[in-house]
């Protein structure tokens, strides 16, 4: 496992690492959970990352349990807080009142003193950005929190918490977590990495796989079982077009030619960025645990002229 900067911190943080977003709590059982974190672990994983409203906080019971007997300074374990999570009109958003109440909940959850990245998880229009920050430097100065971060947040929005910050001599978001991967590029690409580059901030990005379209794994259909198959998934099975089907299966010859998978193409060429501080993966079983985690290996194999066969492909499709 190799390890980078988060940004301009003295944090390391593993360049794979492990998200429990639609399968703790959700799609393996607590045993499955604890076995996949446990084996990410063993293979440097330090980087486990979480959200409060994941399986209605029961993704973070499920990692709070399969931390124990883990030595808790080795771990990097995040959350996010935003969504509704608890009753009544300030029970979610950003305001002082919701995120006090959402990082002593999710700390309880954990089972933990602290939380090592804790991510606002949206903009909140609603709150004023003086009032986030306080908040944020207040609970580092507390300990209940290390660093704070955001995701899903435009560039204009992360600046506004800096300027905030800089204005009354506080801490500033240290990480932003978006969608990156080779369907969605742009916003990281073109609006993020300039802003991060200035800043200083690390990038932990998600859903490297577009939701498993970018393993193949859809492209004769939809197996039972999947993800796409179950109730509520009617937005991912839209996304399964024939069009993004052709592009994988193009990547998938430049993969095979490589003697790689799809899935550790898609991530390799995600950590060529050297501007990337980890990519969250997920994993059901424990294949697809190690086979995600050996795609840090084969970035070397992505010369010159391997990414412009991938540009190539990527550029006959239409980015969201």
């Amino acid at each position: 496992m190799h390890y980078r900067r988060l940004g301009r911190s003295g944090l390391k943080i593993s360049e794979v690492s492990l998200g429990a977003w639609a399968t703790f709590g959700v799609q393996v059982s607590e045993k499955e959970a604890a076995d996949l974190l446990r084996a990410a672990y063993d293979n440097g994983v330090n980087f486990f990352d979480n959200a409060d409203v994941n399986a209605n906080g029961e993704g973070e019971t499920v990692m709070g349990r399969a931390i124990r007997g883990l030595p808790r300074e080795a771990l990097l374990i995040s959350s996010k807080v935003f969504g509704p999570t608890m009753p009544g009109p300030n029970g979610r958003g950003l305001s002082r009142k919701h995120i006090i109440e959402s990082v002593n909940a999710s700390l309880r959850r954990l089972g933990t003193d602290y939380i090592d990245l804790y991510f606002c998880q949206r903009f909140d229009s609603d709150t004023p950005i003086e009032e986030l920050v306080y908040t944020m430097d207040t609970l580092i100065r507390q300990g209940k929190i290390l660093y704070w971060g955001t995701s899903e947040w435009r560039a204009w929005q992360i600046a506004s918490a800096f300027t905030a910050a800089s204005h009354h001599h506080l801490l500033g978001p240290a990480v932003e977590q978006p969608q990156y991967n080779m369907f969605h590029r742009t916003r990281v690409e073109i609006e993020l990495a300039p802003l991060c580059k200035e800043y200083g901030i690390g990038l932990t990005t998600w859903s490297p796989l577009d939701n498993g379209i970018l393993t193949g794994k859809y492209n004769a259909g939809i197996p039972a079982g999947t993800r796409a198959a179950q109730d509520g998934m009617g937005w991912l099975r839209d996304r399964i077009t024939p069009q993004r089907i052709a592009v994988v299966e193009d990547l998938t010859v430049i993969a095979r030619d490589l003697g790689l998978s799809a899935a550790q193409l898609a991530i390799a060429w995600l950590l060529r960025r050297k501007d990337l501080s980890s990519v969250i993966t997920g994993a059901t079983r424990l294949e697809q645990l190690d086979e995600n985690l050996a795609a840090g290996e084969a970035v070397d194999a992505l010369t010159d002229d391997v990414l412009e066969r991938i540009e190539k492909i990527l550029n006959n499709q239409p980015e969201e």
